[in-house]
């Protein structure tokens, strides 16, 4: 997901200034020249104009999979960060001024926000809200481009699949608007025309990000197809382990977006098998490890049922990502909770590493967590029992004492009858 953003954002800020865009680092990530006051609340050091929103969903989303509830100003700095119409942009400095038509909404970051926010529960307004504005910028495709107005991409129409689900929507009923002919098709539509056909080579069963602009070909991209592997099964950003898959990594026709799943899967259990990690993807970087991608590839290959290439990939991420993720931030650790958390791993536990209270450090710290007040309530029972039992032991000894002295009270008074 890290490289996608960041050339999505990139591509976007070119075409509105007009000018080179700030190059982005090797492995996708945004530049790393920090904001000049960074709101409170917000997670992360670096410069958030281009992923504020996106971070903070993920670090709330991964941290609500570990049961760590999170401080009320990292709450309220995302629910702050939502316009009016229920869409949220990437990043806005300024969430007391009122959105405007030049204000960039980004349904990347609207679909993060509403994963998170119904993870953490208790956000119905925000995330109705969030939910109606995404369907009013759906394409006649049934899909989703990274900003409105713009063609649909495989990697935009992932995150809100998940996003509708995590709401309690049905993506395949979210059918796009009909007019002048066109139209009536879902997310689920949209997926199966960027699937790539069996016969595909390199890319058999892969996804692409979209069609070439020019040609309308196909292109196997590993991001798009990791995203739509999990999209595909009706799941977000924080997919569990589905059923074992035991097609392996054939790829068959796909009618379905099931079927299409699996040859998604399969295509990245292939190219992983070997090194166990996917490729840079950005100019330049080509025999660079991309880890962004491949924590994003192991929640898909576990979503599909792929088992071992799944522990396999996390078990390399778990011996080379922790620098990786130290200088990204967030996002990234929030990217290998949730690998770990798909794969059934502990996070705390993760290569010598705990990812969670890193996590954690990166921004405000939490109200507390599942464990923490778990041990509060049971040594706050423990307590109660230990008062309660010694109330009771305390009742009986005064009964005790006192039976003892009826008896000799008893005793003294037949001796007193018999003298």
């Amino acid at each position: 997901m890290t490289v996608r953003r960041c050339a999505a954002a990139l591509a976007v800020a070119t075409v509105v200034l007009g000018a080179a865009a700030p190059a982005a680092l090797a492995d996708g990530t945004a530049p790393s020249s920090p904001a000049k006051t960074l709101p409170q609340g917000l997670y992360g050091t670096k410069d958030p104009a281009y992923d504020g929103v996106w971070r903070q969903s993920l670090a709330l989303l991964a941290q609500s999979t570990v049961g760590v509830k999170p401080a009320a100003q990292a709450v309220t700095w995302l629910t702050g960060q939502q316009c009016d119409t229920g869409g949220f942009p990437s990043y806005r400095a300024d969430a007391a001024k009122p959105c405007d038509a030049k204000t960039m909404l980004d349904t990347n970051a609207t679909a993060a926000a509403i994963q998170a926010l119904v993870a953490l529960g208790d956000h119905t307004d925000a995330v109705t809200k969030g939910v109606s504005w995404l369907k009013t910028v759906q394409n006649p495709d049934g899909g989703w481009a990274y900003n409105p107005g713009g063609k649909s991409d495989a990697n935009s129409t992932s995150v809100v699949i998940g996003a509708l689900a995590a709401a309690g929507e049905k993506p395949a009923d979210a059918k796009s608007a009909v007019k002048d002919g066109q139209g009536g098709k879902s997310p689920l539509d949209a997926l199966l025309t960027f699937a790539m056909p069996c016969d595909s080579t390199p890319g058999s069963g892969a996804f692409a990000y979209q069609p070439d602009l020019k040609t309308s070909k196909l292109y196997a991209n590993a991001d798009a197809s990791a995203a739509a592997v999990t999209a595909s099964y009706g799941k977000g950003l924080a997919a569990t382990a589905g059923h074992s898959d035991a097609k392996g990594t054939t790829c068959e026709k796909a009618a379905t977006p099931e079927q299409a799943a699996h040859n998604g899967a399969a295509y990245l259990a292939r190219t992983m098998a070997a090194s166990g990690h996917l490729n840079s993807m950005m100019p330049g970087a080509e025999n660079q490890p991309d880890y962004g991608n491949t924590a994003d590839a192991v929640v898909a290959l576990a979503a599909d049922g792929q088992e071992a290439q799944a522990k396999a990939s996390l078990q390399w991420l778990e011996k080379n990502a922790s620098g990786w993720a130290k200088e990204n931030g967030p996002a990234a650790y929030a990217q290998l909770v949730l690998a770990a958390n798909a794969t059934g791993a502990d996070p705390r536990k993760f290569g010598g590493t705990d990812l969670v209270s890193q996590l954690n450090a990166t921004g405000p710290t939490p109200a507390g967590t599942q464990a923490a007040d778990q041990t509060k309530q049971a040594k706050a029972d423990e307590k109660k029992d230990d008062s309660s039992g010694t109330s009771v032991w305390w009742i009986v000894g005064v009964f005790f004492v006192a039976s003892v002295g009826v008896g000799f009270l008893v005793s003294a008074r037949k001796k007193n009858a018999q003298k």
